[in-house]
């Protein structure tokens, strides 16, 4: 069976919780090649094994060697290993009185965070991973065909009111007024976002001393306004990495984008570099 066949298939056995992203319309699979509405807005699956339901052209600013260099720093190097057992960790918790789980991860990106979470659970969970990045979405559903992924646009998520019990979102932006317009009442929320020390040492070797540290008190305030009985945990924990897992981590970090030339060029060179990685991961529900 193709990939294209498969995701069809899959996406078919839930196609009662998607909506048309233009009307709002129920929709079904047709033929294994293409999703339409009631109204005949029609969106077609990719060979790769992924349905594009952006309503509109986006610019994305990550490119292909960027979101190859990410899924080799989650899938290859593991140096987020220990926050995906925690998040399976949280996520079992709340999926065990569910026969059949709706996990979405909501800016997946190339999906390696949602595929390394979900690879040490079998059966009752089913994820979904959408991300604005057809780059992304391509490469995820080239690496995994057990998850339903669709290049879309978070601030018009295709899935109909209260259809999911849990939504990830990592490191990456949040739409809360789609985000609880989807989790079911009582579903779980969990994000994900930089702690003071995450990275620390990459933005001192490359940016200047301005940039070397921030804070996220604004993002939690604003996750807390949102969800109730809202706990934080903290995850810090550092890792040696030698010079293929340092020049994967450059490419795949937008710090490097406005970073002086010649600082990330010697850095390159480094055999040996130890990286702190610092993470909040906030957790609410959605009443």
């Amino acid at each position: 069976m193709s990939r294209k066949e498969n995701a069809a298939l899959l996406l078919n056995e839930h196609a009662n919780i998607f909506i048309c992203p233009v009307c709002g319309g129920k929709v079904e699979v047709v033929d294994h090649k293409s999703m339409i509405c009631s109204n005949r807005h029609t969106f077609d699956f990719a060979k790769q094994g992924y349905i594009n339901m952006l309503t509109r052209s986006m610019k994305v600013n990550y490119d292909k060697e960027l979101f190859a260099a990410r899924q080799r720093i989650i899938m290859k190097h593991n140096l987020y290993d220990p926050l995906h057992r925690r998040l399976l960790e949280v996520i079992q918790a709340e999926t065990e009185r569910h026969s059949r789980a709706l996990l979405l991860d909501a800016g997946a990106g190339e999906g390696s965070h949602l595929t390394k979470t979900l690879d040490q659970k079998e059966g009752s969970v089913t994820g979904i991973g959408i991300d604005i990045s057809k780059e992304g979405i391509r490469l995820a559903a080239s690496k995994c065909d057990t998850v339903m992924w669709l290049v879309g646009d978070l601030a018009n998520i295709p899935i109909k009111n209260d259809a999911l019990h849990v939504i990830i979102n990592i490191l990456s932006p949040a739409n809360y007024q789609e985000f609880k317009r989807v989790l079911a009442e009582n579903g779980l929320m969990i994000k994900v976002v930089p702690g003071k020390n995450y990275l620390i040492e990459l933005r001192e070797a490359i940016l200047d001393e301005r940039k070397h540290s921030f804070t996220n008190e604004e993002t939690i305030s604003l996750f807390k306004q949102h969800f109730s009985d809202v706990k934080t945990e903290e995850l810090t924990y550092t890792k040696s990495l030698n010079q293929v897992e340092l020049n994967d981590l450059i490419k795949m970090s937008p710090l490097s984008w406005n970073a002086d030339k010649e600082s990330i060029n010697n850095l390159r060179k480094r055999e040996q570099f130890e990286i702190t990685i610092d993470l909040s991961i906030l957790i609410g529900k959605n009443r």
